[in-house]
């Protein structure tokens, strides 16, 4: 039986986080920096500058994601923080159709991506990383958390179409379906009563 960790990203562990996203999917080239920018602006940068920002933002705090490890060796990383630092949300138009909640409110959260290393996957590492995001929101005074999985009915989908999470991960962990991008593509949340 495997044992799961977490502990928040901190530049301390920014080794850890490189590890977690170069396991296989689009982690190693994405640096996890797709949700922070405008599509222009991510089109303007490429491998090495998203790895610098990510470096930044971990180094700036508070930490923007979270790591997994799998018997002490880094395995997955999510991304989990104020909705409105993530900038590509608030002009990602299916989620602001699908969304009742303002983009300004900085205590609603957003969980936006999930990297796990190939040979640590089907494991609950994704399980174990939302479960400490949503910990991390609302010891942060969050007041929802929202997300943007995908409902894979059951079927087996391509790793690189699921960094949004799955659905029944979701579900398991007490969020509801409020809403829909598209098919198949479902807005949950899970508030928090302080």
């Amino acid at each position: 039986m495997v044992t799961i960790t977490t502990e928040r990203a901190t530049v301390e562990r920014w080794d850890d986080v490189q590890h977690s996203l170069t396991g296989g999917g689009d982690g190693a080239s994405c640096q996890c920096i797709w949700p922070m920018l405008r599509n222009k602006d991510w089109n303007a940068t490429n491998l090495d500058q998203r790895r610098d920002m990510l470096h930044d933002e971990i180094a700036d705090g508070p930490p923007p994601g979270i790591v997994a490890y799998v018997d002490g060796e880094a395995a997955g990383w999510i991304r989990i923080g104020p909705r409105t630092r993530q900038v590509r949300l608030a002009h990602t138009k299916a989620i602001v159709a699908a969304t009742s909640e303002p983009f300004d409110d900085d205590s609603v959260w957003a969980v936006s991506c999930f990297v796990v290393r190939r040979e640590h996957r089907n494991k609950g590492v994704n399980a174990a990383l939302l479960d400490a995001a949503v910990t991390y929101a609302q010891e942060s005074g969050a007041r929802l958390v929202e997300a943007y999985p995908v409902d894979t009915d059951g079927a087996k989908g391509r790793s690189n179409d699921l960094f949004h999470g799955v659905l029944t991960t979701f579900l398991d962990a007490g969020f509801h379906q409020v809403g829909e991008l598209k098919p198949g593509r479902p807005l949950v949340t899970r508030e928090f009563s302080h």
